[in-house]
């Protein structure tokens, strides 16, 4: 009997900690410590940002700033949009200001046709900043970016073009026409551009897109692989690969959450519950995939080999967290359990830097991509940049 009571004794604190624990993750965030913390964090960043005259994307191996890429850096637009999420959070004019000084910075590559990622980089910057101010300068700049992203479309595959395979590594894998889930974030821009001028045409490669990677990306328990391999003769699909997750069958977590992001996203300019269903197939997918932490932050790729001892992807739960909130809105399903935790989490000082620390960015503990040893457990710029958007979305959300 006394060996029962010992028992009792050292199990009921373990089980009121998990509780309360529990409960901790089921309470709403605390949104506006959250949004008062960004803000002064990141006018840390910004005074180094100006000093620079650089946009930020995430620290190297050393530890050191990382800036973006001279020539193109698909993340160059994040910083900039972070900033007129915060012009939009607290109406302070420095973070308009600062906009639209580093989004100047990348305008000519507006320009460019050998990138899928314009609608990453214009969205994401001049997109908000149209949004919020109506210039039309702007408006102008996302109208061109679209049109130079619609010439990588072809009409056989049905799909945008990822990446250009004559060089590069992306010429070692012996692809002809990669697509990457990755480019669902792209579509964003092209439903606004019709919307903003009445010309369907980038409806229609939105559309088109959604439809071909719906049909072709998709495993039967709705996790996606990375890439898949047209052929641009035949529109046949030619491999299903990865570059930046475990194995070609394995689940990239971030992929996931580009996945349920872009989804969304669709639903939201057509109405088409086809769309809807499929975001929330994905979702139910994140949500209760049995090696998910407790803390709802995935790692890296959810089939990774040595978990738990893998790093996590802080990235990837930012994304998946705005888009759970702005599904929540659409769906019957409730996701706020869901929200809550990841929300919570992120804002735990697991994942929060401390005032000055992270070399002023907001989040710890993204990936970038594993395979290419490169960017693992650092911040990176379009995590805090999510992070920002899904703090804007639940104050909307809990209004």
């Amino acid at each position: 009997m006394k060996y029962l009571k010992l028992s009792l004794l050292l199990v009921i604190p373990i089980i009121i900690a998990s509780c309360m624990a529990t409960s901790k993750q089921s309470e709403a965030p605390q949104i506006e410590a959250q949004i008062e913390f960004a803000n002064k964090q990141l006018s840390l960043l910004l005074k180094v940002a100006e000093e620079e005259n650089n946009i930020p994307r995430t620290l190297d191996a050393e530890g050191n700033m990382h800036w973006i890429h001279e020539n193109f850096d698909w993340t160059e637009g994040f910083y900039p949009g972070t900033n007129w999420y915060l012009y939009e959070l607290t109406k302070d004019e420095k973070w308009k200001i600062a906009a639209e000084q580093f989004q100047a910075i990348f305008e000519s590559h507006k320009n460019y046709t050998t990138n899928h990622d314009l609608g990453f980089v214009f969205n994401c910057s001049y997109g908000n900043g149209y949004r919020l101010t109506g210039n039309e300068e702007f408006k102008n700049v996302l109208i061109t970016a679209g049109n130079s992203l619609i010439t990588r479309f072809d009409p056989k595959v049905g799909c945008i073009k990822s990446w250009d395979v004559e060089k590069g590594w992306q010429s070692t894998r012996g692809w002809k026409f990669p697509v990457i889930i990755d480019n669902m974030m792209n579509l964003e821009l092209l439903f606004e551009l019709s919307k903003l001028t009445g010309d369907s045409k980038y409806e229609q490669v939105a559309i088109s897109h959604a439809d071909t990677t719906l049909k072709n990306h998709f495993r039967n328990d709705n996790s996606s692989y990375h890439v898949i391999d047209y052929d641009p003769e035949t529109g046949g699909v030619r491999n299903r690969h990865t570059a930046q997750g475990y194995a070609h069958e394995s689940s990239w977590a971030r992929g996931q959450a580009w996945g349920i992001y872009g989804y969304t996203v669709c639903y939201r300019y057509t109405k088409n519950p086809i769309y809807l269903k499929q975001a929330e197939k994905i979702a139910d997918f994140i949500i209760n995939y049995p090696g998910t932490p407790e803390d709802g932050i995935p790692y890296w790729d959810y089939n990774a080999p040595n978990i738990p001892n893998e790093p996590r992807d802080v990235s990837a739960a930012a994304v998946t967290v705005s888009a759970l909130i702005e599904l929540q809105a659409y769906s019957k399903e409730s996701y706020l359990p869901a929200i809550n935790k990841i929300m919570n989490s992120l804002a735990s000082p697991e994942y929060t830097a401390k005032l000055g620390e992270n070399k002023n960015f907001l989040l710890k503990h993204s990936v970038g991509s594993i395979p290419h040893n490169n960017e693992i457990d650092v911040p990176l710029n379009y995590a805090d940049y999510y992070y920002l958007e899904a703090l804007g979305r639940y104050k909307k959300l809990s209004k």
